[in-house]
């Protein structure tokens, strides 16, 4: 606060200015009076605030010092993060087809790719990219993918051969050939929901077949006996734009399913078709984090899938849930005139896998990464 002196003691140290001068020259003085005053006062004031500052506490100056610098830490830090923002599925597409598309099909062109590539830096590869996660959000809740990544070749090795994921092995997961339907159940109620409307853009698609040519976006797997062919929605993690515009419905449902695998390397959306006379050769899928989802849309007669050891039979409108990871197998026995089998095939995350698990996975093994 500053100090004003009164007007009474001002009017007799004016008295004997009054008679010689005017009273603009009066009031000048008077201005100038209060202005000393006041500038007295500011300084007393100043001087007075300078040594409370001095007899303050120095544990306490340190720790509001420390929390200036944590404050302004903080700020630097949040101002650096790019929000991200709402990708709207035109958006996705135009990413896609950036990032190259190829006859309506994804392929993959880094070299580094932990999805495509076997190499023995992997494991260092892997851990790098936890610790560059880790460090932009939280150590917490990575203990088993710490924990994985860290033994991955003696998982690998040591597994018995009922179930060896090729790429990566998530410990301490439940592990059976099958799911049941209350696993996801959301998902497997919301697919068989909409049953009718992905079987009526496979047929739409189905009607440009023919028996010299494939059509395009359409993609030929190697099979020991017979064809399979596959139409990628999702492949590896990217969309696949001019293929998701051919059946919008169902790539729109991709966006309404919870636990949808969109977001890495290890999660695919596909219509897959076998003929009359095809068997898929018994393999491996790359990893445990994950449960595969098939739709049945069509399903003839003497159609089956073995997963590790044990047969399963499809159904039309019905999903059925199983890991991967375990050795697997297809095929389709049934007679030419009832057509092939048909499949719609989504990958959803493993019910067992946390949240914070799922972020730093979809991190780890981002597309390209």
């Amino acid at each position: 606060m500053v100090w004003v002196p009164l007007r009474t003691t001002r009017t007799d140290r004016r008295a004997p200015l009054r008679a010689p001068t005017t009273r603009c020259t009066t009031m000048s003085l008077e201005w100038l009076m209060d202005w000393s005053w006041s500038l007295d006062g500011l300084r007393d004031f100043i001087a007075t605030g300078i040594q409370s500052f001095r007899d303050c506490d120095a544990t306490a100056l340190a720790a509001v010092a420390c929390l200036l610098v944590l404050f302004v830490w903080y700020c630097y830090h949040v101002g650096r993060e790019q929000p991200r923002a709402y990708a709207t599925v035109n958006a996705l597409m135009q990413s896609a087809e950036a990032n190259g598309v190829q006859n309506g099909y994804v392929y993959c062109h880094s070299p580094e790719c932990v999805r495509c590539t076997h190499h023995d830096g992997l494991n260092q590869k892997l851990y790098h990219n936890l610790q560059e996660y880790a460090k932009r959000y939280s150590w917490s809740g990575m203990g088993r993918i710490h924990k994985g990544i860290r033994e991955q070749g003696r998982y690998l090795n040591s597994r018995p051969s009922i179930q060896k994921p090729e790429v990566f092995f998530l410990p301490d997961l439940p592990t059976m050939p099958y799911f049941s339907r209350d696993a996801q159940k959301h998902d497997v109620e919301l697919l068989e929901r909409n049953f009718q409307t992905i079987l009526c853009e496979f047929e739409t698609l189905y009607k440009a077949f023919s028996n010299c040519s494939l059509p395009q976006g359409w993609k030929m797997n190697s099979t020991p006996s017979g064809e399979w062919f596959t139409f990628y929605l999702v492949n590896q993690g990217m969309c696949v734009p001019r293929n998701c515009r051919r059946c919008p419905r169902t790539y729109r449902l991709l966006g309404s399913l919870r636990t949808c695998i969109g977001n890495n390397v290890f999660g695919n959306a596909c219509i897959s078709v076998l003929s009359p006379g095809t068997v898929i050769a018994e393999h491996y899928g790359p990893t445990n984090i994950r449960i595969r989802c098939h739709l049945g849309l069509k399903t003839p007669s003497n159609c089956e899938l073995v997963v590790g050891g044990e047969p399963q039979c499809w159904a039309e409108g019905r999903c059925l849930l199983f890991d991967d990871s375990f050795l697997h197998t297809a095929f389709h026995e049934g007679p030419p005139e009832e057509g092939p089998r048909v499949v719609f095939m989504v990958d959803l995350w493993h019910p067992n896998v946390a949240a914070a698990e799922r972020q730093a996975l979809d991190f780890i093994f981002a597309p390209g990464r």
